[in-house]
C-alpha cells in the first residue's frame, strides 16, 4: 500500500466544488457541515495561536469563504466597502480641516447607504411610485446580501468614530478587515463596535478554560433555541397561520402570536448565542444581544433588553445626531411629520367605505402630540418624543422595506413616548422593599409590556399589512370555548409544549440559569464534546425541512 492510496483523490471539480455557492443550502451555524468545516478551522487555528499576521490571515480567509458561501459573490462588495472605508478613515484620521474631515465621513456614510438602500428600498420604492403616480416602472431583480444592513452598520461606526475621535484607525487593513468580515457575528450581528473589538486583535491570545466552557455552553443552548424550539414552532404552526389567518379559527390565530414571539426571541438569540460562543472559542468577547427582553417592565426597559447592539447603534449614531433629548432639528422633525401626515391620508383615503381608519390616523397623531403637550417640559420632550419617533421609524424601515416595518417601529415610537410621560408623573420608586403591591404592579407591568410586544410582532411577522389586520381582527374574534381549544391544543401538541419549554426557559430565575452554567463547567470535556454531538445529532433528527435560515438573515 503507497502512501497516496489513504490520501482521498481529488480532482479540480471536487475542488471547485468546495467554493460553489447553492443559494438553497447557504452555509448556517446549525448546520452539519459548518460543525465539520469549524471543527477543522479550529484545529488549525490553535496551532496558529501564538502567531499574528498568519492567524489574521487566516480567519479573514474563512470569514471571507463562510460570507461567500452564506452570500454568493456579494463578499466582493464586503471587500469593496471594506477598502473604501479603510481608505477615508485613514485620510480622515490625519486631515486637520474641518471641511475636508466632514467630507470624508460624509462620503464614507453615502457611499455605504447607497448600496444599502439600492438591495434594500429599490422596489419598495418603485412600489410606492407606481401606485401614487401612476408609474410603470418594472421591479428589479434584487438579490439582498446576507447581513448587509449588519456589516454596513459596523463599517459606518468606525469611520464615525475616527471622526469624533473616540479612536485610532486599525493599524493596517488586514486589521480592519479581520473587524468587519469577522464570520461570528458577520451576518445577524450582534453589531460590534470598533472601539470595543479593534483593540482587542492586538492583544496576545489567550483562550481559558472558562471560556471555552462559556462558548461551548452557549452554542449548545443556541443550537436547542434555534432549531429544536424556533423552527420546529415555525414550521408546523406560525408559518401556516400567518400565510392564511382567515383559514384558522381565532384561537389558532392568538397561538400564533404567541408563537412567533417566542420564535423570534428563540431565533435571533440563539444565532446571538452561538454567535458569542464560537467568539469565546476563537479568544473575543462579543458584547451581549438580549437580557431576557419579555421580563422587561416597560417598553422602555425592552429595548434595554432585545438586540442590544442595534438599540446602542442607534442611540448613539441616530438619536443622538438628531438631537437626543437636548434639541430639535429638521431630520428630527420630517419624519415624524410625514408618517403621521401620511396616516391621516390613509384614513382619508378609505373614508367612504370606513371610518375606523381616519380616526385610527387622526387619533395616534392626538395621541402624539399629547405626550409632549402634557409634559412639564413641553419644548424639551417634544425634541425628545421626536427623536425617539424618528429613531424608531427609522430602525423599523432598516429591518425591511414595507409599511409594515414602519408601522413597528411607529408603534414602539409611540410606546417609549408614551411611557415616558408615564414616567414623568409617576417616577419609579428606587431602594423600595418589595411587597404584594409593588409585586403585583411588576407583574402587571411586565404582561402589559409583553402583549404590548407580541402585538408589534404581527405587523413584523405578516407578509403584508393587509394579512396583520386580518389576524388582529381574527385574535379580536376570541371567545371562551374550552372544548374547541383542548381540540386544538392536542392537534398541536408538540408545537404547544415547545412553546412551552420556550417560554419557561426564557422566565427561569437567573440563579437558575447560573446553577445550570456552573454544572455544564464541571462536566469532564470528552462529555461536553459527546453532549454537543448529541445536540447535533438532535438538531439533525428535529429538523424536518433542512437547516432553517435564522429570521434576521433577510434584514
Amino acid at each position: 500500500m503507497q502512501f497516496s492510496d489513504l490520501i482521498p483523490h481529488l480532482s479540480w471539480q471536487d475542488v471547485l466544488g468546495w467554493f460553489a455557492y447553492n443559494p438553497n443550502e447557504p452555509l448556517l451555524f446549525n448546520s452539519g457541515r459548518f460543525l465539520k468545516l469549524f471543527v477543522v478551522f479550529y484545529a488549525i487555528y490553535i496551532l496558529l495561536r501564538k502567531t499574528f499576521h498568519l492567524r489574521i490571515f487566516y480567519v479573514i480567509c474563512f470569514s471571507l469563504y463562510f460570507y461567500q458561501q452564506s452570500s454568493g459573490m456579494y463578499f466582493l462588495l464586503l471587500l469593496f466597502t471594506s477598502v473604501l472605508d479603510y481608505t477615508l478613515s485613514y485620510f480622515l484620521y490625519r486631515e486637520t480641516n474641518v471641511l475636508k474631515r466632514k467630507l470624508y465621513v460624509w462620503f464614507s456614510v453615502v457611499v455605504n447607504l447607497t448600496f444599502l438602500g439600492y438591495f434594500k428600498y429599490t422596489n419598495f420604492l418603485i412600489g410606492n411610485y407606481n401606485d401614487l403616480f401612476g408609474g410603470t416602472f418594472s421591479f428589479h431583480d434584487i438579490i439582498l446580501p446576507v447581513g448587509i444592513s449588519f456589516y454596513t452598520f459596523q463599517s459606518i461606526s468606525y469611520t464615525i468614530e475616527i471622526y469624533r475621535k473616540e479612536i485610532t484607525p486599525a493599524k493596517s487593513f488586514p486589521d480592519y478587515l479581520f473587524f468587519v468580515s469577522f464570520f461570528p457575528q458577520l451576518v445577524a450581528g450582534p453589531i460590534v463596535r470598533a472601539k470595543d473589538f479593534i483593540p482587542k486583535i492586538y492583544e496576545k491570545l489567550n483562550v481559558t478554560k472558562e471560556e471555552v466552557n462559556y462558548g461551548l455552553f452557549l452554542i449548545i443552548g443556541g443550537l436547542i433555541k434555534k432549531t429544536v424550539i424556533s423552527d420546529y414552532i415555525s414550521i408546523n404552526f406560525v408559518d401556516r397561520v400567518f400565510d392564511s389567518p382567515n383559514s384558522y379559527t381565532a384561537f389558532e390565530n392568538l397561538m400564533a402570536s404567541y408563537g412567533y414571539t417566542i420564535q423570534i426571541y428563540c431565533d435571533f438569540s440563539g444565532y446571538s448565542d452561538m454567535a458569542i460562543g464560537i467568539a469565546l472559542l476563537l479568544g473575543f468577547e462579543l458584547p451581549p444581544n438580549f437580557r431576557t427582553p419579555y421580563k422587561s417592565g416597560s417598553i422602555t426597559e425592552f429595548w434595554r433588553r432585545w438586540h442590544i447592539s442595534l438599540s446602542t447603534w442607534l442611540k448613539d449614531f441616530l438619536y443622538i445626531s438628531v438631537g437626543g433629548n437636548r434639541y430639535g432639528s429638521i431630520a428630527g422633525f420630517l419624519f415624524p411629520s410625514l408618517f403621521f401626515f401620511g396616516l391621516i391620508i390613509w384614513g382619508v383615503t378609505y373614508g367612504p367605505t370606513s371610518y375606523i381608519p381616519f380616526i385610527i390616523g387622526l387619533g395616534s397623531t392626538l395621541l402624539f402630540i399629547l405626550t409632549f403637550a402634557l409634559s412639564k417640559n413641553k419644548e424639551k420632550t417634544m425634541y425628545t418624543n421626536a427623536n425617539l419617533m424618528t429613531t424608531m421609524l427609522l430602525g423599523g424601515l432598516w429591518h425591511g422595506a414595507s409599511l409594515r416595518f414602519i408601522i413597528w417601529g411607529a408603534l414602539h415610537g409611540m410606546g417609549l413616548a408614551i411611557h415616558k410621560l408615564f414616567q414623568e408623573f409617576f417616577p419609579d420608586k428606587k431602594n423600595v422593599k418589595l411587597n404584594f403591591g409593588s409585586a403585583l404592579w411588576k407583574i402587571f407591568s411586565v404582561v402589559l409590556t409583553f402583549h404590548f410586544v407580541a402585538f408589534c410582532w404581527i405587523f413584523f411577522r405578516a407578509k403584508d399589512f393587509n394579512t396583520a389586520l386580518d389576524v388582529i381582527k381574527n385574535i379580536g374574534d376570541v371567545t371562551f370555548n374550552p372544548e374547541q381549544w383542548y381540540t386544538i391544543i392536542l392537534g398541536y401538541k408538540n408545537v404547544f409544549a415547545l412553546m412551552l419549554v420556550g417560554y419557561v426557559w426564557h422566565f427561569l430565575p437567573e440563579k437558575f440559569t447560573e446553577f445550570m452554567k456552573q454544572a455544564f463547567y464541571k462536566t469532564p470535556l470528552i462529555l461536553k464534546g459527546i453532549l454537543l454531538g448529541l445536540v447535533y445529532w438532535l438538531v439533525y433528527a428535529a429538523a424536518s425541512a433542512g437547516p432553517q435560515p435564522f429570521i434576521y438573515f433577510q434584514f
